[in-house]
This record gives C-alpha cells, structure tokens and sequence, in this order.
C-alpha cells in the first residue's frame, strides 16, 4: 500500500524514512541524503521510473531489439545514424550518460585528487544550465534558502526564484583579482540553507577564490549541512588550478560540480554539460533529469567525450591574459573603473559615475553604436551601476566594440556632443548616395 505523502514527509522529518524500503530503493542505499531530497523526488513514480516497461532500458548489442521506438537512418541519405545500443544501461538506471563520456569526466577530476566513479557519480546534461535545474528540481523546495555570492549568473537567482525559493546574497567584491567576501555575513547567511550555490572563477566578476576561501566555503558548508553546486564551467579560464572544493573535509559529501564544453571549447551548440557528485545526490538529479529533460543525443556525448580528451591547450590562459589586459587598458582609457579580474573572459564595469545606471548605459550603447554589453542589474543586487563587458569575442570585433564604447562614453561626458541617428527612429528608405556617405563614416571594421 502506498504510503500518503503527508506521512512520507513526517518520515523524513523524524529520520525514520531511512529505514523504509523505499527510502534505500530511492536513495540508492544513501538513506542519510534523504532530508536534502526535495518533494518532487519524495513524490518521484519511483517504481515507473525504474521499470523497464516504462522507461525501456537500453538492451547490449547481443539483444536483437524489436522494441526500438525510432527507425534507423537510411545509410543513402548519408545521415550520421547512432543508435539507441550507444546509450548507457544498468540494472536500476535510467539510461543517460555515455560510460566514454563518464569515464573522460571522472578521469578529469582523477587529476585533482578526487574520486568519481564513472558507472555512478556522473550525469549527463543539455548543457551545464541543464545541470542547475536538475539539481533545483533534486533538492530545492518553496520557502528553502538558497546562499549566492553577489552579483552571480542570473540563471542562478531565476532558476531559483521560480521554484519559490528564497535567494540569501552575500556580498562580494574583487581585490587582486580575487573574490572577496566577509566571513560572517556569509556565516549567517548558510545557517538554514539548503544550498550554496558558486561559481570559480565568478562571472560577471572574473574574480577568482583562493583554496583559503574555498577551506573556509567547506568548513561552513560542512558544519551547516549545506549542499554546495559549483560551476566550474569556466575553470580554464583561470591562471591557477586551486585545490578541489570537493575534496576538502566537510564539503566532500555535499558537493555537486558541474561542468559543460560550451565555455572552454567554445561549443554552445552542443549542448552537452554534466554534474559530478556523491552517488546518493547524482541519482536524485537523474530522475528530476528523466522527468524534465532526458536523453542527450548520444552524438552530441560523443563528441563532447572528443573534446575532452584532448590536451588542454597549454596557451589559452595567456592568449585570454592578454585580451584581458587590452580591454581593462582601453576601458581604463575611457575613463572608467573596471575591477581587477584573475579568471574568466569578462570584465565587471561600474558606470554609475557617469550619471546613468547599467540598464540605461547597455540600452543606448546598443542604439547608438551596435555595441551590446550586458546590464549589471541581472546579475545581482549590487549590479544596477555595472555592465558586464566579454572578451570572449575575435580581436577585431574587440578592438572596434571597445573603439565605439569609447565614443560612445565620451558623448555621455559631453552632452553637447551629437549622437548618430538612430535607424530604428528612420521611416524613409535612404538613398544610395545617403547609404554610401553614412558607411564612409562609420568606422572601420578590422579583424586584424
């Protein structure tokens, strides 16, 4: 009979779940992560998520499978064709994650100093954006707090605010090139929370935090019994290899790390991210995954396994350090303040002192000069006078957006100055003559 979910969660609260059969069964025999488990897994169609009925477990290749839901690709049309036989199985699992893929992963954390197993503690995602909701659906419910540093990712206090969850800010700032944050702020922030969520090196910061940090983030996390989600998608970008958060004392059970080859292979379209963690949270997050967005594509797993293979390139620090430089040195010329970044390929600029908030600098910079900079009020309570400036972007496009930013600051110093037309305002075809004498005077665009 099953049991009413009114009572399931009076289990959970007097820890007496632990000791029902479903409770092993849902946890994977890691009953003691039960109290981080959310209401959607409490309420999860366990035994039809984990039924080879319903969810059709991949058979090996010594299976002839009449059960197939998708013909096979005619090899005339010349179509890439990988079939189900790709896809991960085992008993109890639901199928999702390439065991090349996992292996690649685990082997990358091998590195330093923690243990993955690749068959368990390895979860593949559409993306590291995938990751998060994942790990939102696993274990965040209406009203539980959920600690980030500000300013962070958007999609971080979205993702959050639309499962009802309360978002507790930390404030930062960036010295040195490193993320800075006062200790008992943050202390009393985690008290009661359910998750931290982080990400090293910090966007839109660039800020990077030192294994200090990360020790002081462990102790706190572990004392609290606070879950960690650390994105470290952009990690390559960063001129140290600090010590893993996940194998410090205290975080080494709550800590759920994320990763994606969209930042450091520069493959958005892929698509293809993944989590990492203790067995017990990961098999959570698989069935949220299984429930909102399962299957990604096995060629796209493939190809990202590819990728991850390959050796790091030893010069991407010091081709990202040197657009770095040249971009806090032009917008220094302007006349602004950018912060210190250590990491990352972005650039955190206040502009308040020119008498305009970041939303308003973004929107007339992208009317007047094509120029497109993201508003600092999505990235947190204190972003409302930044703009985030990336320089991620060819050097071409770089040096002539920073050339048209830098008119563009000028003209707000001196009012007096015209602004161009705007062509959204324009409701008369030019003519040649006028098209021809407009593109003399725009200036050049140079990818040298």
């Amino acid at each position: 009979m099953a049991i009413p979910f009114w009572l399931t969660k009076l289990l959970v609260r007097t820890r007496l779940a632990r000791f029902t059969p479903r409770a092993r069964r849902l946890t994977d025999g890691g009953a003691a992560y039960l109290k981080y488990y959310s209401d959607r897994v409490l309420a999860a169609p366990l035994d039809d998520l984990l039924d080879p009925a319903m969810v059709a477990h991949v058979p090996n290749l010594d299976v002839l499978d009449l059960n197939q839901p998708t013909p096979d690709a005619p090899p005339a049309r010349g179509a890439v064709s990988v079939g189900r036989t790709d896809a991960f199985s085992a008993p109890g699992r639901v199928p999702t994650t390439l065991p090349v893929l996992a292996r690649i992963i685990a082997d990358r954390y091998q590195s330093t100093g923690r243990t993955v197993n690749p068959a368990t503690d390895v979860l593949a995602t559409h993306g590291a954006t995938a990751a998060f909701t994942a790990a939102l659906d696993a274990f965040v419910n209406p009203g539980d707090r959920v600690v980030m540093f500000d300013p962070c990712s958007p999609l971080f206090a979205l993702g959050t605010k639309s499962r009802h969850a309360n978002v507790r800010w930390v404030p930062t700032w960036t010295e040195d090139g490193r993320c800075r944050y006062i200790a008992a702020t943050f202390e009393r922030a985690m008290r009661g929370a359910k998750m931290l969520v982080l990400t090293d090196p910090g966007n839109p910061t660039g800020g990077c935090l030192t294994n200090e940090d990360l020790e002081h983030i462990a102790w706190i996390a572990g004392g609290y019994g606070v879950l960690v989600y650390l994105d470290e998608s952009f990690a390559a970008f960063r001129p140290d290899k600090p010590r893993g958060l996940a194998t410090m004392p205290g975080a080494d059970r709550l800590t759920l790390t994320a990763g994606s080859v969209s930042q450091e292979f520069g493959q958005p379209g892929m698509r293809v991210g993944w989590l990492a963690g203790p067995r017990h949270l990961i098999r959570a997050c698989q069935l949220t995954a299984n429930l909102s967005a399962p299957y990604v594509p096995p060629v796209c797993q493939q190809a990202a396994a590819r990728l991850l293979a390959e050796p790091t390139s030893a010069d991407i620090n010091e081709r990202f350090s040197s657009k770095r430089q040249y971009t806090l040195d032009r917008l220094r010329a302007m006349g602004l303040e950018p912060e210190q970044p250590s990491g990352g390929y972005f650039v955190w600029v206040p502009v308040s002192g020119l008498n305009v908030n970041g939303r308003t600098f973004a929107e007339k910079l992208l009317k007047e000069e094509g120029v497109l900079v993201g508003p600092g009020v999505a990235f947190g309570p204190s972003g409302a006078g930044h703009v985030r400036v990336s320089f991620a972007t060819d050097e071409g496009r770089l040096r002539e957006g920073l050339t048209r930013m830098a008119v563009f600051v000028d003209r707000l110093k001196n009012p007096t100055t015209p602004a161009p037309p705007s062509t959204e305002d324009s409701v008369e075809e030019p003519t040649p003559e006028v098209t021809k004498e407009k593109d003399e005077r725009k200036p050049a665009f140079s990818r040298a």
